[in-house]
């Protein structure tokens, strides 16, 4: 879609679902998404006293792990495009007792100084930027030499199993999308966002293109979900 209606598109999508968003996380994924961030944040190498950055941070899953293993001295900073997201994300963080800086931006252009974090995450938010290469670019800059990126996101699935996930993506999650979170057509843009976004290895070229090194991949669930590390030098 044009870049102009992709991001009101995907403005719209979190509005609506960012009340129910954990609820159908849990559904869609079977509860795996927990897993996933779990072996993510053990990619990302969180360590005590390092400044990190959690990019479309969402509910704040991610954040509460790295604030896990950073705390105490270390900083977690949040942020998100969509005001509703960041806003719950904060609000579940505070549940939880972590008052973390929260950054309503765009990741293609964020607000931070060059070299200024030890280690960036993103978690199922690539996808839905508008210029991918501009954002990993500005990714990229905001990293310390030697700090990491970290890149968790829905990926190309293992050939065999393609036509049950098509079935299951464009048949079942609009389903529950329509009578859990009340909007089908939410689920149906995730759906085709996830066909749309750069399979493991055109991600893997995007990250060294963007200036970064030692890029690996780990694929997980059959490829149904991919993590993408790569370091700044």
């Amino acid at each position: 879609m044009p870049a102009a209606n992709k991001a009101d598109t995907v403005k719209r999508v979190f509005d609506s679902v960012a009340e129910r968003y954990d609820v159908m996380n849990d559904l869609m994924s079977l509860g795996l998404h927990r897993a996933w961030k779990a072996f993510a944040i053990s990619v990302a190498r969180p360590k005590r006293g390092e400044r990190v950055l959690d990019i479309a941070t969402g509910s704040g899953d991610l954040a509460v792990a790295l604030a896990r293993k950073t705390f105490p001295g270390g900083e977690v900073w949040i942020s998100d495009i969509n005001r509703r997201m960041l806003e719950r994300g904060r609000d579940r963080l505070l549940d939880r007792g972590l008052q973390l800086p929260a950054v309503q931006c765009d990741a293609e252009r964020l607000p931070f100084p060059s070299g200024h974090f030890d280690c960036v995450t993103v978690g199922f938010g690539l996808r839905n930027m508008t210029h991918k290469e501009a954002a990993l670019a500005e990714m990229a800059r905001v990293l310390k030499p030697g700090g990491r990126l970290v890149v968790l996101e829905f990926s190309k699935v293992w050939k065999p199993l393609e036509r049950v996930y098509d079935w299951y993506s464009f048949k079942v999650l609009p389903w529950l999308g329509d009578k859990v979170a009340g909007d089908a057509d939410a689920y149906r843009y995730l759906a085709e966002s996830i066909r749309l976004h750069p399979d493991q290895a055109a991600l893997a070229e995007m990250l060294r293109k963007a200036g970064l090194a030692d890029v690996e991949v780990f694929n997980l669930a059959a490829g149904v979900v991919a993590i993408h590390r790569g370091y700044r030098f």
